[in-house]
């Protein structure tokens, strides 16, 4: 549960849906922000939110679940899908009852997703490659196995070495891509200046995650962080490899 004085992200049993209610306006951006992220790092699959009993003082405050479902288009098995009774929320999939948008959520094949919790040792990058190996495997999705292996490593060494937290690594196909995350609970921020020079030791690290996916980023979430990215499988093609 997030809340402040005037607004409240609330879940609701073990179902996908978040109830918002009392009354946004920009002080509670942040609240219904956190609210939302922390429930996508909690548990795979997407969330609704409710909107229904929400007032909206400050109509530049709706901007926030449309800055939430950029955020996590791209992580492992998210999607944030709305119950919007006014209808005046833009760039978020949307119904004008929680009825509709639950059938809207039953409609959506469901996500196939592996994840697993890790402590900060050395032998996580170990054991979040087998992890991958085996959920490509199952997908069909072989050739991003060693890729994938590349930029996991490069996620979890990076907690090791610099978070020092336990951390979730969790991955799902979607359209013959691959995403896939780490979530860790420090709040420092990864940083990616581009080609590191040839004569210093490390920090290539983010230049192979850039290497090899497509798209990759950092979300800061209510206890930590969440880095992803997103590989493409026509981008392994065999000519690639020689």
């Amino acid at each position: 549960m997030a809340t402040d004085a005037r607004c409240r992200v609330d879940a609701d049993g073990a179902s996908g849906v978040l109830r918002l209610t009392g009354t946004l306006d920009r002080s509670g951006v942040d609240v219904v922000r956190d609210g939302l992220l922390a429930r996508f790092c909690g548990r795979p699959g997407p969330v609704v939110a409710d909107l229904t009993a929400l007032q909206v003082a400050d109509p530049a405050a709706r901007d926030v679940f449309a800055e939430v479902h950029r955020e996590v288009r791209d992580w492992p098995a998210a999607d944030l899908l709305l119950c919007d009774p006014t209808g005046a929320v833009e760039g978020v999939p949307a119904w004008p009852t929680l009825a509709g948008a639950l059938a809207g959520l039953a409609a959506a094949p469901p996500a196939a997703v592996v994840e697993t919790y890790l402590p900060p040792v050395v032998e996580a990058a170990r054991q979040a490659r087998q992890l991958v190996t085996e959920g490509c495997g199952r997908w069909g999705m072989s050739e991003l196995i060693e890729p994938a292996c590349i930029a996991v490593t490069e996620m979890v060494n990076n907690v090791v070495a610099h978070a020092h937290t336990p951390m979730t690594v969790r991955l799902a196909p979607r359209d013959g891509t691959l995403h896939l995350a780490v979530r860790d609970h420090s709040p420092r921020q990864p940083a990616f200046t581009g080609q590191a020079p040839l004569d210093t030791a490390g920090g290539r690290g983010l230049l192979l995650i850039d290497t090899v996916a497509r798209s990759w980023g950092s979300s800061r979430v209510p206890d930590g962080k969440v880095v992803w990215c997103v590989l493409h499988a026509d981008d392994e093609t065999p000519a690639q490899h020689g």
